[in-house]
């Protein structure tokens, strides 16, 4: 039925409302079969003479109440009978959220999902030559692309210095195998990123954790490790530090880099989150080049299925061994996800993508600030997550132990210390599925807790 034509006029409704309730009523009337394929949005929208987004919704609506389905490249289908709604649930507990991984807030948008679905769409025409052995480090496209989303970070590497790879933990396995062997040290910030850690440890090297403020790690102290441990490496994770959210200013970054270059040690830049201020810091890629290997993945700043990373070395002579070590361990990036990242950054649609981030990660964090107690957490209004430095009585695994009690997944601070005692704090993230509502009940939960001591939110009445 691709000339179905819905006569809007017969609701008061809204009218992508009316779309799905005259979708229903044409399948009991017959009008409408199981299989039929329903006009595409954009045409249905000219006949209709109304704003595309309006029949996005009215499809996606339709689509809950398990009238059509969208297949990818084919269009929207009619897939049975309405069934009956259900009766609105009783509220839900405070908990039955995950708050224990870093993810972007997931689009919701119908316009912006059904632009997604386009470029996957538009991938998918290529998809026998995608199915094929591609060469390492991505086709000239791929590093067109890669080179133009990297240029909003202020890099403009040559192209034989960029190479698309599988994802920032592959890059981060291969780089760390290169510069060091079992029994080397690698210097990171005190409190770091778990999967930094978990790699050290697969390569059996020594990570030590550099002293921190506000403003990232400590420049003197940073020499001075330089000094006792002739490190191979510093590992670094300079936007929106992951757990602490903190950013470290241009002036650090520079400090930072002169240390690194007068004890001659490699700068290990983990950019996953750089690309989501706007106007961030310029990354130590920009300001020291010949020193720093930098990735720049697109987990954080599009979506965490999106496996692929795309990595700057130092020099031209530095990617050899680079690619040798990737292939060997990953053969290549998906070339399907590679095409698909490089068609998003060429049509627009990653930018409308981190545009959307950005928005709903300031309206989570801005839920966190009204919800939870003055200077009870640590934050970046951009950030994904908050890190709660917990007030005594609390101790770390009393506090996780109390979220999971609601279903509400914490994370305690003893994955992210370097060494050492971790300090009593948790990390609560506030992307991924959740929606705002969830989050908003999970943090007054929190809140109260906070305000509470361990014995007295456990007493059983």
């Amino acid at each position: 039925m691709a000339d179905w034509v819905p006569d809007l006029s017969r609701s008061d409704k809204p009218r992508y409302l009316a779309i799905a309730d005259l979708i229903a009523e044409d399948i009991r009337a017959g009008r409408l079969a199981v299989g039929d394929r329903l006009p595409p949005q954009r045409k249905l929208a000219g006949r209709l003479d109304i704003d595309f987004t309006t029949v996005a919704r009215g499809y996606v609506e339709a689509q809950k109440r398990g009238l059509v389905e969208s297949r990818v490249g084919q269009g929207t289908f009619v897939t049975g009978a309405p069934r009956p709604r259900p009766r609105a649930a009783a509220p839900a507990r405070p908990g039955t959220v995950d708050l224990s991984m870093n993810l972007p807030p997931e689009p919701d948008d119908p316009a912006l999902i059904e632009r997604m679905q386009d470029g996957l769409a538009e991938v998918a025409r290529d998809l026998v030559n995608l199915l094929r052995y591609q060469g390492f480090g991505g086709t000239p496209a791929d590093k067109d692309a890669a080179s133009a989303w990297l240029g909003r970070r202020a890099l403009v590497p040559a192209q034989e210095r960029v190479f698309v790879t599988p994802g920032a933990h592959p890059a981060l396995l291969g780089i760390l195998g290169l510069l060091a062997k079992p029994g080397d040290t690698i210097l990171c910030e005190a409190i770091t990123y778990p999967g930094a850690r978990a790699i050290a440890a697969q390569l059996g090297l020594r990570l030590v954790g550099l002293p921190m403020d506000r403003d990232g790690i400590d420049p003197d102290a940073f020499a001075k490790a330089c000094a006792e441990h002739a490190p191979k490496a510093l590992y670094i994770n300079p936007t929106l530090q992951n757990p602490t959210t903190l950013t470290i200013p241009e002036a650090r970054r520079t400090a930072i880099a002169q240390v690194a270059r007068r004890f001659g040690v490699p700068i290990v830049e983990d950019d996953a989150y750089g690309f989501i201020p706007a106007h961030g810091p310029a990354p130590l890629a920009a300001i020291a080049p010949d020193l720093t290997w930098h990735i720049a993945g697109l987990a954080k700043c599009i979506g965490a299925g999106l496996r692929a990373a795309y990595v700057v070395v130092p020099d031209a002579r530095s990617g050899y061994p680079f690619a040798s070590a990737l292939r060997t361990a990953n053969v290549m990036a998906s070339p399907l996800t590679t095409a698909l990242a490089t068609r998003w950054i060429e049509d627009g649609t990653a930018d409308t993508l981190l545009r959307f981030i950005r928005a709903e990660a300031q309206a989570r964090q801005a839920l966190a600030a009204d919800i939870l107690p003055p200077g009870s957490f640590r934050a970046d209004p951009l950030a994904f997550n908050l890190w709660i430095e917990l007030p005594e009585p609390w101790t770390r695994s009393a506090f996780v132990g109390h979220m999971r009690t609601t279903g509400i997944g914490v994370v305690a601070s003893d994955v992210f210390a370097a060494g050492g005692t971790p300090t009593e704090a948790v990390r609560v993230c506030l992307g991924g599925p959740a929606t705002r509502s969830q989050i908003r009940s999970a943090l007054d939960f929190m809140a109260h807790a906070l305000t509470q001591s361990p014995e007295a939110v456990s007493s059983v009445v």
